[in-house]
């Protein structure tokens, strides 16, 4: 699996046959917490959320149903600095979607001002 890199992503938000999911935790999805060396707190658009520790109770049908991507539509899996989404890239392979790691994560996309964040 081949990883996903700042400039990749920044360029395919928005398309149709990719879903970025965030697997921190909720407080780090909303923006409530954050590592402190990060310069900012948030999540990267349209990004949906599932919490890793969440995600590894699941069999691989209930990780299908929460995640809810149709075939053919890749799935982008980011955390902090790409620790967490390497498990779930795992966890997602193994149900059957064309997952890959964003290993920058948000540790790399929020000390970029240039990028877009969300809060909330």
């Amino acid at each position: 699996m081949d990883e996903v890199t700042v400039d990749e992503l920044a360029a395919r938000l928005g398309e149709d046959d990719l879903l970025l999911l965030d697997v921190r935790t909720r407080g780090e999805y909303l923006g409530e917490l954050g590592a402190p060396c990060d310069p900012r707190r948030g999540r990267i658009p349209g990004a949906r959320h599932l919490d890793l520790a969440d995600l590894l109770r699941l069999t691989g049908d209930e990780v299908r149903e929460r995640v809810g991507a149709p075939p053919g539509v890749e799935v982008i899996a980011y955390c902090h600095s790409g620790n967490r989404s390497a498990h779930a890239v795992l966890i997602l392979a193994a149900a059957g979607y064309a997952a890959r790691n964003y290993v920058g994560s948000w540790h790399e996309w929020s000390h970029d001002p240039t990028l877009p964040a969300e809060q909330g």
